[in-house]
């Protein structure tokens, strides 16, 4: 008796990412399910392939709905640290806005440089926040999410149209 494939999910940490309408595009050209996530409504496109999800503006609620869900075969998309190396701890591939992946090796030294950069604009060290979200990161986020998608693919996970 073989498994059931098990279907490409994408999950989208969604209160401030500046790509949406990448992920809804590259998600409809491969025919893969993704759940929009947010404490706040949000619009999103009427497909049946974009499911919005809206919870309650707890704490984290965001993250721990996302967090429940990913394992093998979930992307999640954010730029949330913490929520990062959750997913990837379950299993799931993690991409940031930028496109960069977090991986096992990479998510550790990332929360050791986002509390270190906590801790400097505590003391006033640090007054600035990221660099502007440019062209160049919306293009590498869609190569990045193209490649995790082809890659699970690869891996026999599937598309909600069976390839």
């Amino acid at each position: 008796m073989t498994a059931t494939p098990v279907a490409i999910e994408i999950y989208v940490d969604a209160d401030a990412c500046p790509v949406k309408p990448e992920i809804y595009k590259v998600a409809e050209r491969h025919r893969v399910k993704v759940f929009v996530v947010a404490n706040s409504f949000l619009t999103v496109p009427r497909d049946p392939l974009i499911e919005r999800v809206v919870v309650s503006d707890g704490f984290d609620a965001a993250d721990d709905w996302i967090a429940q869900r990913a394992g093998r075969g979930a992307i999640v998309i954010t730029a949330d640290i913490p929520l990062a190396s959750r997913c990837v701890q379950a299993g799931a591939d993690v991409i940031g806005p930028t496109g960069r992946p977090f991986t096992q090796n990479s998510v550790g030294m990332a929360l050791a440089t986002r509390n270190l950069m906590e801790d400097l604009r505590a003391m006033g060290d640090v007054t600035g926040g990221p660099k502007p979200f440019s062209p160049k990161d919306r293009s590498a986020f869609l190569g990045a999410l193209d490649v995790a998608i082809v890659r699970l693919k690869r891996a026999g996970f599937t598309s909600l149209g069976g390839a």
